[in-house]
């Protein structure tokens, strides 16, 4: 018996996934690789240690930073006792105040520069192939390693011209994947 019946349109078309956020994170400073805190095709999360970079002497630098700023922050309640007392002039203080904000932002730079040799995950994904190996010497800019969030992806794919009519937009679209 002859019925009317709807067929669903279907249209075969060969794509490829990408992921909706993914970067390539490469060495800021340059260094000797130091550490290497993940494995290739694994899943990171945000903020974990991927790879550090040796940072003996940024840290060297960093404890003479401290030791001056211990010395301008001990001149500068020096002075701020001396002013009060009225036995040293504006210019003495002021020139104190002044040290003491040198120090502080010296301390600070060093302290800038060892976190940037620590190269973290700005989100969570999986890694993938690792581009370095312990002891190696990263220029800045090199590749460490690519990281994917695989939580939301795109379904890139063409279809010929002629069926762009039966393609409509909120149309449900399925996508098998053969591996």
């Amino acid at each position: 018996i002859a019925a009317r019946s709807d067929w669903a349109t279907t249209l075969d078309a060969v794509g490829s996934i990408a992921p909706v956020q993914g970067v390539t994170l490469g060495a800021d400073l340059p260094g000797v690789v130091d550490g290497i805190g993940f494995v290739s095709g694994t899943h990171v999360d945000k903020d974990q240690v991927l790879l550090t970079l040796d940072t003996r002497q940024e840290r060297a630098q960093l404890a003479s930073a401290e030791a001056g700023l211990e010395l301008a922050r001990l001149s500068l309640d020096r002075a701020k006792k001396l002013l009060a007392e009225r036995a040293i002039a504006q210019a003495e203080f002021d020139l104190s105040s002044a040290q003491y904000k040198q120090a502080e932002a010296a301390a600070q730079e060093m302290q800038a520069a060892i976190d940037r040799k620590t190269i973290r995950a700005p989100f969570a994904g999986v890694a993938g192939i690792r581009q370095v190996s312990l002891g190696q010497y990263l220029h800045s800019g090199d590749p460490v390693v690519p990281l994917q969030a695989l939580d939301a992806v795109y379904a890139n794919f063409s279809v010929p011209q002629q069926s762009l009519s039966a393609i409509r937009p909120g149309a449900l679209v399925r996508a098998t994947a053969n591996g």
